[in-house]
């Protein structure tokens, strides 16, 4: 893939706050890229960057092997997107689209043709007299967009795009934005906060933590490989294990788990030496549930030797959501763990109930292995 943008060991300062942390990263043309990370964690920095809305410390951006570092906002290939819409309320739907070509001295004719087919890219074709008053919030979103992309940007920027919405329109319009996306081909840089979102939207994601990449990835390279406890918790949802590898072959590693009296058997080698504290990852809708009668022996998990990956525990809580149910589960060992499950029909699976003694096992293949 050729490269569209790429960062060069970019810092910036706030006086004595450093928001971003020699940050190096390449996107590629034609991508649909996240920033994602937490409040204060550098993405919009680093966005503000990109536009030319803020100077880098160090460092240096290149757009198409240009550098920009230092050129005007409006003299880069880049359109931003704003959280607030910023919208003209006093200029219909037509004129606010038409506004930035009518800075640029675009002819009147050739700029309300090119206006008009942004709207019809954001399906808001048939309202463009109205105003911005007399439209609802994702409505002044497809605006917002088409403002950007009527002046055919390389790069489209987008802060926060849906965060204003409820969750229902959040949800439509993301669809609406990864097709939008699709059809323009342009390469989308988007900040967020919403991990859903980022998962749903995004070709590729880097997640940032106090100003440094913490890894860039695919979005299902991040939720089923993290690099690291921070990032495994921050995408999703994640039940966290301290161990040690007390075996480590090429195709099986086995974790001790002290606090629990347990042990953890991967089908995958690990290359972690034994002195180092590990942390074994498995995501909630990985683990299993089984019924813990008086007597009931330990599950026999296909792939896994007997008494591995099985830990006893209790129902403390469950929570229905529709199409699924999430269980609050107590070890043994007093932890708290994560258990969710499809709601299938009524005879696909087994009940439970609060305050039933459980059992709780992975397959060998659902945790991974983290060591910071």
């Amino acid at each position: 893939m050729r490269t569209i943008i790429e960062f060069r060991n970019i810092s910036k300062s706030f006086g004595d706050v450093l928001a971003v942390d020699d940050v190096s990263l390449t996107i590629n043309e034609g991508e649909f890229f996240a920033l994602l990370g937490p409040s204060g964690c550098g993405k919009t920095t680093l966005l503000r960057m990109l536009a030319g809305f803020e100077t880098p410390s160090r460092g240096t951006i290149l757009i198409d092997g240009r550098d920009i570092t230092r050129t005007p906002p409006n003299r880069r290939p880049v359109n931003m997107v704003f959280q607030s819409y910023a919208v003209f309320p006093h200029m219909s739907v037509l004129q606010n689209v038409e506004y930035g070509l009518r800075m640029d001295g675009v002819a009147a004719a050739e700029r309300r043709a090119r206006a008009r087919e942004a709207l019809a890219q954001v399906k808001l074709e048939a309202l463009e007299a109205r105003m911005p008053d007399q439209l609802s919030g994702g409505q002044r979103q497809r605006v917002a967009l088409a403002r950007a992309i009527v002046k055919r940007p390389r790069v489209l920027l987008l802060d926060e795009p849906l965060s204003a919405l409820d969750a229902k329109l959040r949800e439509e319009l993301r669809f609406e934005l990864s097709d939008l996306q699709d059809r323009l081909g342009i390469t989308f840089v988007m900040v967020t906060h919403d991990q859903d979102e980022a998962l749903a939207l995004a070709t590729r994601c880097a997640v940032m933590h106090k100003g440094s990449l913490l890894q860039v990835a695919t979005p299902a390279d991040l939720y089923e490989f993290p690099s690291s406890r921070l990032v495994a918790d921050f995408i999703g949802s994640v039940n966290l294990f301290e161990g040690h590898v007390i075996a480590d072959e090429s195709d099986h590693a086995v974790i001790d788990l002290p606090e629990h009296g347990a042990r953890a058997w991967l089908d995958h080698g690990v290359g972690v030496s034994e002195t180092v504290t590990v942390w074994l990852a498995v995501r909630p809708e990985k683990v299993e549930l089984h019924k813990r009668g008086h007597g009931t022996p330990p599950p026999e998990i296909e792939g896994t030797p007997a008494g591995y990956n099985v830990l006893a525990g209790t129902i403390r809580d469950i929570a229905y959501l529709g199409s699924e149910s999430v269980f609050d589960v107590a070890l043994e060992s007093g932890q708290r763990l994560r258990v969710i499950r499809p709601n299938l029909t009524r005879w696909d699976q087994e009940d439970f109930i609060w305050d039933e003694p459980v059992w709780v096992a992975w397959h060998a293949e659902a945790a991974a292995v983290l060591l910071q």
